[in-house]
């Protein structure tokens, strides 16, 4: 996978990609990374990359120009190129899966009140959100992207630890602990030291169920719906709703 980044600040992408596993994946030759200062391409001895909106309007916008030059410079046209942007569609972890899979990818930063809709006409092929709230930092937004999908390329991460994470079946993660036993009189719940592996299956996919209704009922209400979806999970939704603990 490579990727490349857009940016009027590279320094912020850079200390990602020198850090943590992300360093190590580049190590390793799983991971390439590009970033191209969108500065570079400015044409007044200034290197003005931003002017005023057309209409009016508070804030300034990306210009053009430099832009569509740093684009080229990368051959955009022929790449996947991503747009981070509030009003774009929601990131989900099935929208990482499907990114991962692409041998080379775009993102174009965002700053100020964003880029000329020209650039995302004639460019992007995706404008991703990553929620309703808006950044300062295309840098930033970008990143979280780029963190989501990397980490689901072959060998970056082992395939049993992204298995059991959050959304790989629609269900939050189960909760999890560590040494000491005890910690501050919370004690670790008995089943996980009981070496009954079909018993901690259970007593796992009960918290998964339990946290995803308490902090996320839309997804239940959809895996519902899905093969996913079990008899056991059924029984043992049926059971948190009755207010009754399940006997695994």
């Amino acid at each position: 996978m490579r990727f490349n980044v857009l940016t009027l600040f590279p320094e912020i992408p850079a200390a990602f990609f020198e850090s943590s596993i992300m360093a190590k994946a580049v190590e390793r030759g799983l991971i390439t990374y590009n970033l191209v200062n969108i500065r570079d391409f400015a044409y007044d001895k200034h290197r003005t990359c931003d002017d005023l909106t057309y209409g009016g309007g508070a804030g300034m916008l990306l210009l053009p120009q430099p832009l569509s030059l740093a684009l080229d410079s990368v051959q955009a046209a022929e790449k996947r190129v991503i747009y981070v942007t509030p009003s774009g569609k929601p990131f989900t972890q099935s929208c990482a899966a499907e990114l991962a899979r692409e041998k080379e990818l775009v993102f174009i930063c965002g700053r100020y009140e964003g880029i000329d809709q020209r650039i995302i006409d004639e460019y992007a092929c995706d404008e991703i959100s990553l929620g309703d709230y808006v950044m300062s930092s295309g840098e930033l937004a970008a990143l979280v992207i780029i963190d989501a999908v990397y980490r689901l390329i072959d060998g970056v991460i082992s395939r049993e630890s992204l298995e059991e994470e959050s959304f790989s079946d629609g269900l939050l993660e189960y909760p999890q602990y560590t040494r000491p036993q005890i910690f501050r009189d919370r004690a670790v719940p008995e089943v996980l030291l009981s070496g009954h592996h079909e018993h901690i299956r259970k007593w796992r996919l009960e918290q998964r169920i339990r946290k995803t209704l308490a902090m996320r009922p839309d997804l239940l209400t959809a895996i519902r719906s899905s093969p996913e979806w079990t008899k056991e999970a059924e029984l043992i939704l049926q059971e948190i709703t009755n207010g009754r603990e399940f006997n695994s």
